[in-house]
């Protein structure tokens, strides 16, 4: 339609036949239709405001962004939904406006919002523009923002298997030096000391000996895990690999005083997944339970299945952490500890990932913490897991 119709039909309203009005505003309420139906299918948000800030159009994807229903989104005030953006201060420039925006409900969407005037000429005074409302084109870059956030944590990651590598080392050689020297402290009692001495002290270096074992063990899963290699999947009993995690660390959980309790899932399918890598996480997240709970505490381990996983359960009664951090705590070296690393959760999060699996985390500050592991069950998740002769691409 024509620029100006409008008021030139206004000036010739006494001078037409009804016939001839009713031609001219069917015409107009069809184009009118047709441009809705046009703004209806873009994926940009539109909404066309009054002077002020009342809604007169908002298509479905601004609708969508915001949760709002259609009907009654029209007349509201377009300023309630830019939290923390005073209207009056983005449109008293007189100009166009280019902002961004994050918008939390219905979920959390990164839009970018252009707002630009709309002015209509005075009939009497042609050089004069008056203001009779507003356009905003919403579009949606959470999928870009996301991307860049994946390829920060890339970076992180890529990082992290850096110092990993260069703490494993420098741990590593101190931990083969006490060894060297345990060997030779034993060969001198077994040698020089009285026999009723020798065999405490003798099982004392076996102690100390077998906690070394203990270290080497952790720094090379704990360098494997951050730095994965191609997994060696076997097909297992998940209850018995939770027990044998439960013994390894057994030691530590007796020492905080913390009660276990085992809700182990009967008949549960077997997982076709890599044991060690597996354990390393059941023995990561049983280890931050424990740390969090500090002495005294509960902790309950559930296993369970749907039709298309096996599911583990980490339960404590610990302090838990406020609702603010939960989104950050696979974050590398993100922790809520004074002294954690912030990377255990990390390990946790590339082989469950590694093995196509989910990690669910929740907690409630006060009450304590719940961590599910989800794996797809072992005929599904073949097609996670290459095969022996074939390059394994990591997505990190």
């Amino acid at each position: 339609m024509n620029p100006g119709i409008i008021d030139k039909l206004i000036d010739r309203l006494d001078k037409l036949e009804p016939e001839e009005i009713q031609r001219i505003v069917l015409k107009i309420v069809q184009e009118k239709g047709f441009l809705e139906k046009v703004f209806e299918v873009l994926r940009e948000g539109i909404i066309v405001t009054g002077a002020r800030d009342s809604i007169h159009y908002i298509n479905q994807a601004a609708c969508d962004f915001f949760g709002l229903d259609p009907k009654k989104a029209i007349r509201g005030k377009v300023s309630d939904l830019f939290p923390g953006i005073e209207w009056s201060e983005v449109t008293g420039t007189g100009g166009s406006v280019n902002r961004d925006l994050v918008v939390r409900y219905p979920e959390l969407r990164y839009l970018n919002f252009y707002i630009a005037p709309l002015a209509s000429q005075d009939a009497g005074l042609p050089d004069n523009e008056l203001l009779v409302g507003y356009v905003i084109i919403l579009r949606d870059n959470t999928r870009n923002r996301e991307r860049q956030m994946k390829e920060i944590e890339s970076e992180k990651i890529e990082a992290v298997k850096s110092l990993a590598a260069g703490v494993a080392h420098e741990i590593g050689n101190p931990l083969n030096s006490l060894n060297i020297h345990l060997q030779v402290v034993e060969r001198k009692v077994k040698k020089q000391v009285d026999p009723a001495v020798a065999t405490d002290l003798l099982e004392s270096l076996e102690i100390a000996r077998n906690e070394i074992k203990r270290l080497d063990f952790i720094v090379e899963k704990f360098l494997n895990a951050v730095r994965p290699s191609r997994p060696n999947p076997q097909t297992i009993d998940l209850n018995d690999l939770i027990k044998d995690a439960l013994n390894f660390i057994g030691p530590e959980v007796a020492d905080r005083r913390i009660a276990v309790t085992l809700e182990l899932g009967e008949e549960l399918p077997l997982l076709h997944v890599d044991q060690d890598q597996m354990k390393q996480v059941f023995y990561n997240l049983i280890r931050n339970s424990c740390q969090a709970m500090g002495t005294s505490g509960e902790l309950t381990i559930r296993t369970g299945h749907t039709d298309e996983n096996v599911f583990i359960t980490f339960a404590d009664n610990g302090p838990g952490i406020p609702a603010d951090q939960v989104s950050r705590v696979f974050e590398p070296y993100y922790t809520t500890k004074k002294t954690g690393s912030g990377l255990g959760l990390l390990i946790v999060h590339r082989i469950v990932h590694d093995h196509g699996g989910e990690v669910e985390f929740k907690s409630r500050e006060g009450t304590g913490t719940e961590v599910t592991v989800f794996l797809p069950r072992a005929e599904k998740l073949r097609r996670f897991l290459p095969a022996r002769s074939e390059p394994q691409v990591i997505d990190v």
